[in-house]
C-alpha cells in the first residue's frame, strides 16, 4: 500500500482536486526531461515539466504477474524539446520514466504512482505513442549463461577480451556514394578484408548523424568498391563525405574465433553441444556405428 502525504489525502477527501500527472524521463546519456498535462510548467524534483507539449496518459492497467503494464503515453514532437531524430536515433530507448500525481496549485504536494521504462515507440507524423513498462517486465527477461553453440559474449567485452582498439580491427572512413537509405561505398577501408566489419559496429564522427552509432549488417566488395550495409536506415540522411569509426564484427562461431581472432580460450560457447539433427536420431541396425548401428533418420516412438 503506498502512502499517501496527509496534506494531499485532505484535498483528495474534499472532493474538489486541483491533480495534474507530470512524468520525468531520465535518458541512459544522461539527458532528463519533464512534461506534464498541466497548462503550465510545474517543477518536480528540480526538474521542470514542460506544459503544451500534448503529453496525456492513457488508463494504467496493472497485473500480478511479470507481463507488460497496460499503460502509454502520447504526445507531440517538437525540435526544441523532444524531436523525431532523437526518437530514431534510440536515444529514448530503455529510458527511465516516473510518473507523478501532482496538485498543480502546490507542486510539493504530490506522489510517485509509478515507475518504468519507455518499450515501444510508435510514430505518426508529429506525434508519438510509447509504451511504459513496469520494473517487474525486468524478470521476465532471459538471464544468466545459456548453453548453445555460438559465443554467449560480445566481441570485446571482458568475457572476450580482445582489444578492438588495435589497428587490425579499428578503421576510419568517410562515405563515398549512396545506394538506397542503408547502404553506402566507402573510402579508407580498402586495408581490411571484406567481411570484417560484419556484425560491427558504425560511430558516425561527422555529418548530419554524428554522435550516433549502429549495427554494421554487411561489409563487402563490389566492383571494385567497398560497401557496408545497415540494419536499419539512419535517423537522418547519409551523404557523401560523413566520416565514421568502425570497429570488427563477429557471427559468434568457433571457427571465426580461432581462426579471425586467434582467441579459442576465451570462447564463451559450445560447439561440441549436439544439434537438432542428433537429438532425433536413432540407430540403424546393420550400419557401421556406436554398438553396430548408426544415429541416422527421425526419431520414432
Amino acid at each position: 500500500m503506498r502512502p499517501i502525504p496527509s496534506a494531499l489525502q485532505s484535498k483528495l477527501d474534499s472532493g474538489v482536486t486541483t491533480l495534474a500527472q507530470c512524468w520525468i524521463v531520465r535518458r541512459r546519456d544522461g539527458g532528463v526531461l519533464g512534461f506534464t498535462d498541466h497548462d503550465r510548467d510545474l517543477t518536480i524534483e528540480g526538474v521542470c515539466c514542460r506544459a503544451g507539449t500534448g503529453f496525456a496518459a492513457s488508463e494504467a492497467a496493472q497485473r500480478f504477474d511479470l507481463s507488460v503494464d497496460g499503460a502509454e503515453i502520447s504526445g507531440a514532437l517538437s525540435d526544441d524539446l523532444l524531436s523525431e531524430a532523437d526518437l530514431a536515433a534510440g536515444r529514448y530507448d530503455a529510458a527511465a520514466v516516473e510518473s507523478w500525481l501532482v496538485d498543480w496549485s502546490e507542486p510539493s504536494l504530490r506522489l510517485l504512482t509509478a515507475r518504468g521504462r519507455l518499450g515501444e515507440v510508435r510514430r505518426e507524423g508529429r506525434a508519438f505513442t510509447a509504451e511504459l513498462r513496469g520494473l517487474a517486465d525486468l524478470l521476465s527477461q532471459d538471464s544468466g549463461r545459456l548453453y548453445t553453440a555460438g559465443c554467449g559474449a560480445d566481441l570485446g567485452d571482458g568475457r572476450c577480451r580482445v582489444d578492438l582498439g588495435g589497428p587490425a580491427w579499428r578503421g576510419s572512413g568517410s562515405v563515398a556514394a549512396t545506394f538506397g537509405v542503408s547502404t553506402f561505398a566507402v573510402a579508407g577501408l580498402d586495408g581490411f578484408a571484406p567481411g570484417l566489419f560484419g556484425g560491427g559496429r558504425l560511430s558516425w564522427s561527422s555529418g548530419a548523424n554524428a554522435g550516433t552509432a549502429i549495427e554494421i549488417k554487411q561489409h563487402r566488395a563490389v566492383g571494385g568498391q567497398i560497401r557496408l550495409s545497415l540494419w536499419q536506415a539512419m535517423a537522418e540522411p547519409v551523404a557523401p563525405g560523413d566520416g565514421f569509426v568502425i570497429t570488427a564484427g563477429c557471427d559468434k562461431r568457433f571457427a571465426t574465433c580461432r581462426d579471425r581472432f586467434g582467441n579459442a580460450g576465451n570462447f564463451r560457447g559450445f560447439p561440441q553441444i549436439p544439434g537438432n539433427d542428433f537429438v532425433v536420431s536413432y540407430p540403424v541396425p546393420g550400419t557401421p556405428g556406436n554398438g553396430g548401428g548408426s544415429l541416422t533418420g527421425p526419431l520414432k516412438v
